[in-house]
């Protein structure tokens, strides 16, 4: 087991690796000029020579990306000068558009997307692995149309459209619910769970639908599998053959389906984020993009690898863990 997670680690590493040299590439040495950004639209040539410099922008490719590299580890200082600004381990850069280090702009909006993003999860996983593993059990029956007819509808839906009904039915016409607004989970429980109870049905909805399509598929294939007639024909109790043989067995896909779609929501739904307001990375993502601030976007991208990267390592060591057969 050691030796199998010291592989998946270096594996890790190295995607790593990768995707911050694609991503230092296409924001950095592509056409697009992070220099005149900052710069802005009436520059002269001399002022946009000067932040080139103080960016670090004048230095050869390799300079620039090892600097970023090792800046990540052991933190740095960007510019010259009176302009320096020392950026703190671990350094992604520095957003001169919000005048403060990405990694502190990062860490200020995480609790929100952790937040939406473990919520919809538990909702998604309740609603959608109830609904699959229902409609298997009871598959070619009415039960079973009405679910997957139900779930091929909800994911249809645009995660917008279904929170623009949301915001519609449940708080102008119902007023059940208060408009969403992020509150710290330390500072009321109740007020953070019923603040974003909106924006994770809107989420789950559409996730549930299609776990309970996946789930429902997989649960038929593994309940015909030679060793599940096997112990019917023992004569273990219906229950304990589904519980017990039936989902560890075919929940195996919907866990990587569950590992890709968690690390992607922890770097930030933008959608979901925009409709609702809340102060998340998604949104602060979108609000980079129209901006240009490229090292925003460019820490963002690379948070977001390293969620789906690690979401994968565990998903990896699960694995290990129900089939040991995956660690050679």
């Amino acid at each position: 087991m050691i030796r199998y997670i010291g592989r998946r680690l270096l594996g890790v590493t190295g995607v790593l690796v990768a995707v911050a040299a694609v991503t230092f590439t296409i924001f950095y040495v592509l056409p697009s000029d992070p220099a005149a950004a900052a710069c802005g639209k009436s520059c002269s040539a001399d002022r946009l020579a000067a932040i080139r410099a103080n960016m670090g922008l004048d230095q050869p490719i390799w300079r620039q990306f090892w600097d970023f590299l090792s800046g990540i580890f052991t933190g740095r200082t960007i510019g010259t000068g009176q302009y320096a600004l020392r950026c703190d381990v671990p350094c992604l850069g520095y957003s001169y558009e919000n005048s403060e280090a990405v990694w502190g702009l990062l860490m200020d909006r995480l609790p929100v997307s952790a937040s939406l993003a473990l919520g919809a999860a538990v909702l998604w996983l309740a609603l959608g692995l109830t609904a699959g593993v229902t409609a298997a059990l009871r598959k070619d029956t009415l039960t079973d149309r009405v679910l997957m007819v139900g779930a091929v509808g909800a994911a249809s839906l645009p995660v917008y459209f279904t929170s623009m009904m949301l915001i519609y039915g449940l708080i102008r016409t119902a007023d059940l619910l208060p408009y969403p607004s992020y509150v710290p989970f330390g500072s009321d429980p109740v007020d953070w769970a019923s603040n974003l109870l909106l924006p994770w049905l809107a989420l789950a909805i559409l996730y549930a639908a299609m776990y309970a399509r996946q789930s429902r598929s997989s649960m038929i294939e593994t309940m015909a599998e030679p060793y599940i007639r096997t112990a019917r024909a023992k004569g273990l109790p219906r229950r304990k053959v589904v519980v017990k043989h039936g989902l560890r067995a075919g929940m195996t896909p919907i866990l990587t389906l569950f590992g890709m779609d968690l690390g992607g929501l922890l770097a930030g739904a933008v959608i979901t984020e925009s409709i609702f307001g809340l102060p998340g990375i998604g949104r602060l993502f979108h609000g980079a993009l129209s901006t240009g601030d490229q090292p925003v976007i460019l820490g963002v991208t690379l948070l977001a690898a390293a969620f789906i990267v690690v979401a994968n390592l565990a998903v990896d060591l699960l694995y290990a863990v129900v089939d040991p057969r995956v660690r050679f």
